[in-house]
This record gives C-alpha cells, structure tokens and sequence, in this order.
C-alpha cells in the first residue's frame, strides 16, 4: 500500500491505515519533537498531541506538497503551542549580540551530545536555535511563530549559540585532556 493510500484510508478513520500512518513516521517525527523538547518525555508527550492532531486534520490534507512536511509543521506547531499554554515564553528585547560559530571537532561531539545540550537551553534559546538552525526559518518567520519581534530573535539563537559553544568547548577541553592522559 503506497503513502496516498494509506492517507486516503486515514481521511476515512482506519485504524490500520492510522498504524501504519504511525509506523513510517514516527521516527523522523520524533526527531523533530526532541529538537523542541527539554527532555525525552516531553518529547514523547508532544508526539503523541502531535499525531493526534495530524489524524484529526488529515482530511484537510490535499496532496498538494509534502506529507512529510506538512506533519513536520503540525508537530512543531504542536510543541510551539506546548510553550505558548504554560507560558514558558520569556520576551527579551535586546539588540542582537554578536554572533558566534560554534565549531566541533568531529571526533569529540555525538549528535546525542549536541541534543542533549541543546535539550538544556533555556526554552526561548532552544526554540529559536531549533527552527533558525535546524529547520531553516528565517528570523522573520520565527517572529511571528513566537510572537516575539525579530530583534529578539536574532538575540535568543545569538545567546544560544554563546551557551552551546561554551558547552561544547568544555567538553572538547575535558575530551582533549582524557586523550592526552591516556596516551
């Protein structure tokens, strides 16, 4: 059964269709709840809204564009929305600090580590760094998913990436000297 059938059985409320809807998504979407996250159950918890929605919805769907993205977006309005309900939004409006690169020896720093660290930023640092650095919004589409003004847009993914580098650089000094300890 291709993708357009199972979506089509979906718009009809079957529950296999809905299994297998699940099965071939659920990974790549939970990859995308982690990112907005602070730690693994809340991602999990956010999957699950997620997929709620994106059955509830699925007869909106008329595939024009991406299913992928489409269920992308739905999950991270979801998370976003998460956020918006608790109030974990803080506004800054500061000017943009200077940008720093976050540069990663290779060897030294897993995707596990950089999710872990980014998991630990502060909500508005990691939601900011998440849709400007991983999913590739720009200042001005973040603005208005946040209702934040691009200014502090631009702050919080500046801010985040002072943290993460300082994470990461710590990290690279304690790996750099275990290395050399154990030469």
């Amino acid at each position: 059964m291709g993708l357009d059938e199972i979506i089509r059985n979906c718009q009809k409320n079957d529950r296999k269709a809905q299994e297998q809807l699940y099965r071939l998504f659920v990974k790549k979407l939970f990859t995308v709840c982690l990112k907005y996250s602070r730690n693994y159950e809340e991602g999990q918890d956010n999957l699950q809204e997620g997929f709620i929605i994106i059955f509830k919805k699925i007869s909106q769907y008329n595939f024009k564009g991406s299913f992928e993205g489409w269920t992308k977006r739905i999950m991270i309005n979801t998370c976003l929305q998460q956020y918006r309900q608790i109030s974990f939004l803080d506004i800054l409006n500061e000017n943009t600090a200077e940008e720093v690169e976050v540069e990663i020896e290779n060897d030294s720093v897993s995707m596990d580590f950089l999710m872990k660290i980014i998991q630990e930023l502060p909500d508005r640092y990691r939601l900011v760094f998440s849709l400007y650095v991983l999913d590739g919004y720009t200042h001005k589409e973040i603005a208005e998913m946040l209702d934040i003004n691009e200014g502090t847009s631009k702050s919080n993914l500046s801010r985040a990436r002072i943290i993460l580098k300082g994470k990461i650089d710590e990290f690279s000094d304690s790996y750099k000297n275990k290395k050399k300890y154990n030469s």
